[in-house]
């Protein structure tokens, strides 16, 4: 008797050993261990605090209830994780986060990135365009993980598989092909961002979703005349090698034909078919219609798929693995879910007006 109540007291300790609970101000995380609940607990909110006044220049309001995070914590997991929310009368609510990976992943990488995408959801309190939202939080990463999102880009341009910026920033919906959406859009928040600085993309975002004509936005924030300027002289300073603003020449002719660009950011000659990017666009053509600029990232009610990411959890490839483990795991169709990206699975999310 006293063995079997000995073995049971033991089993029940070490159950509550798995998981441990840290509450602060804006989040409650569940760990494996009590340093480890408390280490990410403190993490988060200084995140918040400071990338708030990165971004918007001042803290995010208190919310009205914390943010649960679930945390798994070991060495072999990969690094990624999962936010979801939901968008109800103006307001935002109702958080969930899931991270995991490496203590060291997790507080410099996955950590900040989760929480930047709580942070603009409560600043706009609506979806932002995708490339935006993922390439934005990819920048607060560590320099690891972004020099990993710079080799992708390099290889996606490499491969046929970039996409043209009159359709990235139309996108509603995920592409099939995902990953090179998430490479292009930090590169370009990357652009962007050594041009003007974080407060002002937070501002050329603003005033993106306002008006949805984002070749205006693109020209009052940033001088480019249309997208296909901007692709152009984006496409040059990554053939450059991606080097910080000051060192890109800084004039770039506008109307030189968008193949040579591509080849030469992607290290090839010419080639006669089409281009990497461009798919049918001509030289000088408008970069995007009318009625693409009004759908770029403005999700309604009847809308259940925009959303922005990271990998889902448990996704994310081990290093040195060649493909994600593929994880089903669909999100409740009232929720906003930003997952690390995923191509053979799409999050689901409905915005509530």
């Amino acid at each position: 008797m006293e063995a079997r109540l000995l073995r049971s007291l033991v089993l029940v300790a070490a159950l509550t050993s798995l998981a441990a609970s840290y509450r602060t101000t804006n989040f409650v995380v569940t760990a494996p261990s009590p340093r480890l609940a408390e280490k990410i607990g403190r993490a988060a909110e200084q995140y918040r605090r400071d990338l708030a006044i990165e971004w918007l220049g001042q803290e995010i309001p208190r919310w009205s209830s914390p943010c649960p995070i679930s945390a798994q914590v070991a060495g072999h997991l990969g690094a990624g994780g999962a936010t979801s929310f939901v968008f109800h009368n103006g307001q935002v609510g109702s958080w969930r986060m899931s991270i995991q990976g490496s203590e060291l992943r997790i507080l410099d990488s996955v950590l900040p990135h989760e929480v930047t995408h709580t942070i603009f959801a409560t600043h706009f309190r609506q979806p932002l365009p995708r490339w935006a939202d993922e390439g934005a939080c990819t920048t607060v990463e560590h320099s690891s993980e972004r020099a990993r999102h710079q080799k992708m880009l390099v290889q996606f341009l490499q491969t046929n598989r970039g996409i043209s910026f009159s359709r990235m920033f139309a996108m509603r919906e995920y592409p099939p092909d995902v990953l090179p959406l998430y490479a292009q859009g930090f590169s370009l928040a990357r652009y962007f961002i050594e041009q003007g600085g974080r407060r002002h993309f937070v501002q050329f975002v603003e005033t993106g979703l306002r008006g949805g004509d984002w070749v205006a936005a693109v020209h009052q924030y940033y001088g480019y005349d249309n997208l296909a300027v901007l692709q152009n002289q984006w496409l040059a300073w990554v053939r450059n090698g991606s080097p910080p603003r000051q060192q890109v020449a800084p004039e770039i002719a506008s109307r030189e034909e968008p193949q040579v660009l591509m080849a030469a950011a992607a290290g090839k000659r010419q080639r006669p078919a089409p281009n990497l990017i461009y798919h049918g666009e001509q030289e000088g053509s408008p970069s995007a219609s009318p009625d693409q600029a009004s759908q770029v990232a403005r999700p309604t009610a009847a809308d259940p798929t925009a959303s922005g990411g990271w990998y889902p959890r448990g996704s994310r490839p081990v290093a040195g693995s060649a493909e994600p483990v593929v994880v089903t795991q669909p999100a409740a169709p009232n929720r906003h879910q930003a997952v690390r990206q995923q191509p053979l699975q799409q999050p689901l999310q409905r915005v509530l007006r």
